[in-house]
């Protein structure tokens, strides 16, 4: 018997029947987000004749064509644009996620004149979505002449409101002021008491951070797509939305896109696996032990 039937065992038939509706929704919302990926993956797998004859979720016997035609295009360049990805959300989340931890610590730990004004205006940050700034970014790359560069992404990239928000939250919940007191009385210079004491304690959130930072710059399309001309700097997201573009007028760029898509999915699947127990229980454990 399952451990739900087993919760529920001893309600009553009304109270046992309501019970099941959290799991039903639940169940509901993971096929509606599951369902395209699913379609995704079996698409990636037909030839141009299966995917534009027929609809189903039956694979098809097509991928591995649909993986020479891919790495022939243009001579490979959809890995040109998978490396600039990984160069864009790597090196952007690594150089955020420091940035969100030396400003979350110091908005945590220092006392200082206007740091309740300066959070605040960080957080309000939070509410402005990204694509309110992707006009202004431009307009400030191109005064610098900065335009058409792997700068010109990176460089917008680096701070994140959000990260500097969990920064601070997670400074102020894992790093105990004693701690940091004891480090002074010790000798210790407040850059050694960062690196050494707090971001060891921090790194469960700072993981988190470069996750959320990795994922989010990643997906995004805006950006790139106003900075960059050259498509040999393209990330993914710009160079699937070119072919998908060429598309109409050349139906069979389709099965690339699909199959581009696919692997597009790959390095982000490989993270979450990789660092899924430093975002889950240590960060829950390094927030119980504040």
């Amino acid at each position: 018997m399952s451990t739900l039937a087993q919760g529920t065992q001893g309600l009553p038939r009304p109270q046992r029947r309501f019970a099941l509706l959290p799991t039903a929704a639940l169940l509901l919302g993971a096929l509606y987000c599951l369902l395209p990926v699913a379609w995704v993956v079996v698409a990636a797998t037909k030839s141009g004749t299966e995917l534009f004859s027929t609809f189903s979720l039956l694979p098809g016997t097509g991928f591995a064509g649909n993986l020479a035609d891919l790495n022939a295009y243009r001579e490979g360049v959809y890995w040109r644009w998978m490396a600039n990805s990984l160069l864009y959300a790597g090196v952007g989340a690594a150089l955020s996620t420091a940035v969100s931890a030396c400003a979350g610590y110091a908005l945590a730990v220092y006392r200082f004149r206007g740091r309740e004004a300066v959070f605040h205006t960080i957080l309000a940050g939070v509410l402005v979505p990204p694509v309110i700034l992707a006009i202004p970014q431009y307009l400030l790359m191109a005064r610098a002449d900065m335009t058409d560069t792997y700068l010109s992404v990176l460089l917008p990239l680096i701070l994140s409101p959000y990260g500097v928000y969990l920064g601070r939250v997670y400074a102020r919940a894992a790093v105990p002021a004693e701690l940091i007191e004891a480090g002074r009385m010790d000798g210790a210079g407040e850059g050694r008491i960062f690196l050494r004491i707090a971001v060891p304690m921090m790194s469960p959130g700072l993981v988190t951070i470069f996750l959320f930072q990795f994922v989010a710059i990643w997906n995004n399309f805006l950006l790139p797509y106003i900075m960059l001309g050259d498509d040999t700097k393209f990330p993914m997201t710009v160079g699937l939305f070119t072919l998908l573009a060429q598309g109409s007028s050349t139906p069979a760029l389709y099965t690339l896109v699909i199959t581009g898509a696919l692997l597009a999915i790959v390095p982000l699947i490989a993270l979450f696996l990789v660092i899924q127990r430093f975002w889950s229980l240590d960060l829950l454990s390094g927030a119980v032990k504040s």
